[in-house]
């Protein structure tokens, strides 16, 4: 293991701190992070005859909708050699990485993918084009024919497919399946046609080959998917958030938050072999000057590895610079869609004033792993600013919830309404997270994620009232006579949006008589080799680990059912495909209800856990499934969870997936094949993806 680069870092920080963490040099000037470029289409949108029941074909006044019709979409998969900023030594460490590309990707951030929006009822093909290199190396073997046996162990790193997360499209033929694999030097044309009543918001996309899902997007191939919708509400129906909130009134910013958890590598032992990851004394990971930084094994993405490595969260496609900032104007509010596109973090987003005196415009800071946490104490504001939640998971909510401090597990979105009521700068924190509701189950500081420049503009007095005033002037411009009264009632009574929910709520004659759904997440470490198991109960003893021939579930098409969710060791974030659920309660192992609003999670002991609050009735398609950690409870105290959920089974027949979204734990056999069934079918679950791919347990 080479200490060249320790030696090289011991200088530099010599040179520039002399031995403090405040000596500060000159910087050009600063550069804004933008917005994730849009994927350009490849050809003209080919024109629809016009219906009368049709959306109208342009945009409606004050929003940016594209025009509804055709899209055609071209992602090719390469190896993308560039380079990313590492904090911990003031300099950039090159990287060869697998990545998406297309029209519009921005060459100087090339690791996050590029933004695909789409309005209902459009029909979008993206043509997948891997042109990563057949051949050996790490893992092909499990692409070819009966090459991988054992489907749970990591595999085909070159092979491919495509997930649109939280899109309500069907799951099969070359729709949203990802039960396919688009192996090295093939092309394949995924074609989503989203309905015309599908919810506008935020979604993302990414890669979900079974073996290689968390390698590939700990590599940054991921993006953000916006549908966006321009249906004014009724006095009938419920409308789209953007005609409230159009997008000429309220800016919007895409973040797109990822790890990428590259590492450089000593000299084999023996052939085969991808040698040691370099780390410094700290256990930090460091590249020499002429390393190249990669992700090729899945030692990087085991428990515990992301805080060890040192690595930094980026922000659409860059991590922190204090050159790199993200700039806006006092008083602006500002919608921000949030993505947690990465694999093993927990972020806990609040922001803060930096403090009189700190952080001038004009200046350079460094930061390193082991001193973030204080030099945040020593620049930022101790009283963070609040935001209002208006969306979860890409789904309106009933009545925005203003927060100092929203969770994002792996796989969640927000969409926020946010506003800096001073002028200065802003330190974009990930605080931190109890221990029980992290993803890493460990005691890690804050991080300094970004900046915000904030110029001079209109004063704000008290940021949730100055929001809740400027969305009811909003409403008494924007929206129609007919439902004008309304929305704006409701708007004064608690910043409600009922006239924009996507969903209705799903009640108890909804679901009865209809059965009920019961999953267990276990990981047995009793055996020579961990198992990563799904059960269909809520006992341990009947997890299983993932079989790609056999269906789990069989789900009745029509029908609404109420699904039981515990983790039986640790935490995990629970994800199911297609059609998203309800929250109906959340309770800690001595049985209150933390969903509810107002609720304090303090099972665990201080500091509590914030993530449950206010996420009764509220739809997601990603929840964090609790347990606590085993060693910190006292004898005869389970630490368990329970989560119930309610969801619908509505339009699409086929197969699909539910996993653990932390990716790795997916790969590794937590995950089930499910299908939406007609309602005489529900009790046949003995043909599996066989069945529908003609027999892939090599997933060609």
């Amino acid at each position: 293991m080479s200490r060249g680069g320790s030696m090289v870092r011991a200088r530099f920080f010599a040179a520039v701190f002399g031995g403090s963490l405040g000596s500060m040099a000159a910087l050009p000037a600063a550069a804004e992070i933008l917005n994730p470029p849009v994927l350009q289409d490849e050809r003209a949108p080919i024109a629809k005859p016009t219906l009368a029941e049709a959306a109208p074909a342009e945009p409606l006044p004050g929003n940016t909708t594209p025009v509804r019709g055709d899209r055609l979409l071209d992602l090719k998969i390469q190896y993308i050699d560039n380079q990313i900023y590492n904090p911990s030594t003031g300099g950039y460490d090159k990287v060869h990485l697998r990545g998406y590309t297309g029209k519009g990707v921005d060459p100087n951030a090339p690791y996050v993918s590029p933004t695909i929006e789409a309005t209902p009822g459009d029909t979008v093909r993206v043509t997948l084009d891997n042109q990563l290199p057949a051949g050996s190396q790490p893992g092909d073997p499990g692409c070819m024919p009966g090459g991988q046996t054992m489907p749970d162990i990591p595999h085909c790193f070159n092979g491919t497919n495509l997930h649109t997360h939280g899109l309500w499209v069907s799951p099969s033929g070359n729709s949203d399946n990802v039960l396919l694999s688009i192996n090295p030097q093939t092309k394949f044309t995924y074609e989503y046609n989203i309905p015309s009543d599908h919810p506008s918001g935020t979604f993302w996309y990414h890669t979900h080959r079974h073996g290689s899902t968390a390698l590939q997007v700990s590599s940054g191939m991921a993006g953000a998917l916006i549908i966006r919708g321009n249906r004014f509400p009724t006095p009938t129906a419920h409308g789209d958030i953007d005609t409230l909130i159009p997008t000429s009134a309220i800016p919007e910013r895409v973040l797109v938050m990822q790890q990428i958890q590259y590492a450089c590598r000593g000299t084999p032992a023996k052939p085969g072999d991808l040698g040691s990851i370099k780390q410094d004394s700290n256990g930090h990971y460091f590249c020499d000057p002429d390393d190249v930084g990669g992700i090729e094994g899945y030692d990087q993405l085991g428990p515990g590895t992301w805080p060890a490595s040192g690595r930094y969260t980026s922000l659409n496609g860059k991590v922190f610079n204090p050159n790199d900032l993200m700039t806006a104007t006092q008083g602006q509010i500002e919608r921000w869609r949030i993505i947690h596109a990465g694999v093993r973090d927990t972020i806990s987003l609040q922001f803060f004033k930096v403090l009189d005196g700190k952080l001038k415009p004009g200046v350079k800071t460094l930061l390193r792993a082991d001193t973030t946490a204080a030099f945040i104490k020593d620049t930022c504001d101790t009283t963070p600013v609040p935001y209002k939640l208006i969306a979860a998971d890409g789904l309106t909510m009933a009545a925005a919830q203003t927060t100092k401090l929203a969770t994002f597990q792996p796989g969640y979105r927000f969409d926020a309404l946010v506003v800096f009521p001073e002028a200065g700068r802003y330190c974009v924190i990930d605080s931190s997270t109890p221990k029980s509701g992290s993803v890493n189950a460990l005691d890690v500081g804050p991080q300094l994620l970004g900046l915000v420049d904030v110029a001079p503009g209109k004063p704000v007095d008290d940021v949730n009232a100055y929001v809740n005033r400027e969305l009811v002037t909003l409403a008494e411009t924007n929206m129609p006579e007919n439902v004008k009264e309304t929305v704006v009632a409701d708007l004064k009574a608690g910043t409600k949006f009922t006239s924009f929910t996507p969903h209705p709520d799903i009640t108890d004659d909804e679901v009865e008589g209809n059965g009920t759904q019961e999953l267990t997440f276990f990981i047995d470490t009793t055996g020579p080799d961990t198992k990563f198991e799904v059960g269909n109960t809520l006992k341990t003893e009947d997890v299983k680990p993932y079989d790609p021939n056999r269906i789990d579930r069989a789900l009745p098409l029509g029908k609404a059912q109420e699904w039981t969710l515990q983790s039986h060791f640790v935490s995990h974030p629970f994800h199911i495909h297609v059609n998203p659920f309800q929250i109906v309660s959340i309770t800690d192992p001595n049985g209150k209800d933390v969903s509810a609003p107002g609720a304090v999670d303090d099972a665990g002991g201080a500091p509590y856990d914030p993530q449950y609050v206010g996420l009764k009735g509220v739809w997601k398609d990603t929840l964090w499934i609790k347990s606590l950690i085993p060693q910190s409870l006292p004898a005869g105290f389970s630490g368990i969870y329970t989560v119930k959920v309610r969801t619908r089974y509505e339009r699409y027949i086929g197969e699909y997936v539910l996993h653990c979204h932390i990716l790795d734990h997916e790969d590794q056999g937590m995950m089930q094949n499910v299908a939406v069934v007609l309602p005489d079918q529900v009790g046949d679950t003995t043909q599996g993806a066989a069945m529908q791919m003609g027999g892939h347990d090599d997933h060609k």
